[in-house]
C-alpha cells in the first residue's frame, strides 16, 4: 500500500495535528519536532487518515462568470418578492435589497434597514433561502443574536434549525465553486 501524501506546516505549536483539507492531507506540528517523527505519527494515524480521505467529497470546478451572472439576475427576480412576503410576517420594513456573490456571509442587514443577499442562495433548497431572508428581516427587531432574535426567527419560520444546518454542511462547497 502507497503511503499518504501529506504537506507539513512548523509552527510555535506543542502538539502535532493532522488535518483533511479540500488540497489533501496537512500535518501541523511543532517546530522542533523533526521529519521521522512526523512520518512516524502520520504512518500510526494512516488508516484515520485514509477513512476521513474517502468521505471527502469530489472537488467541484469553479462556476464560470456567465453562471454567477445568471444567479445573480435570477436572486434580483425571486429575492425581492420572498422579502416582501416575510418582511410583513415578521412586521418589518426595509431599505435596499442588494445581491452580491460573497465569500463570507449568506446575508446582511445594516443599521438602516438595507438587506444583503448571496446569489448562491438560488442554488440552496426554498426554506433555505426563506431562512436567511427571515434571519435578515428579524434584524429589523433584533440587531443581535439574542434569544429575543431566534424567538422572533422561531415565531416566523419554525423549522430555521434545519436550514441553519444545511448551509453548515452544504455552504462552504457552494462558496468554493465562486470564481476567483
Amino acid at each position: 500500500m502507497e503511503t499518504v501524501a501529506y504537506r507539513v506546516v512548523r509552527s510555535n505549536r506543542r502538539t502535532v495535528a493532522i488535518q483533511i483539507t479540500e488540497e489533501g492531507v496537512l500535518v501541523r506540528a511543532p517546530r522542533a519536532m523533526t521529519d521521522r517523527q512526523i512520518r512516524e505519527f502520520v504512518q500510526s494515524k494512516e488508516r484515520w487518515i485514509r477513512t476521513h480521505l474517502q468521505k471527502m467529497p469530489p472537488v467541484q470546478p469553479p462556476f464560470s462568470k456567465e453562471i454567477v451572472a445568471a444567479l445573480s439576475r435570477q436572486a434580483q427576480l425571486v429575492i425581492p418578492q420572498k422579502v416582501a412576503h416575510y418582511a410583513r410576517v415578521v412586521g418589518v420594513t426595509y431599505g435596499n435589497i442588494t445581491i452580491r456573490s460573497q465569500r463570507t456571509r449568506w446575508g446582511s442587514c445594516s443599521g438602516k434597514g438595507n438587506l444583503n443577499f448571496n446569489c448562491l442562495l438560488m442554488l440552496a433548497p426554498e426554506e433555505v433561502l426563506d431562512y436567511v431572508i427571515v434571519h435578515e428581516l428579524c434584524h429589523r427587531k433584533q440587531m443581535n443574536h439574542s434569544p429575543a432574535f431566534w424567538a422572533l426567527v422561531t415565531q416566523a419560520l419554525p423549522h430555521w434549525q434545519d436550514c441553519r444546518r444545511w448551509l453548515r454542511q452544504n455552504g462552504a462547497a457552494l462558496i468554493r465553486r465562486l470564481p476567483k
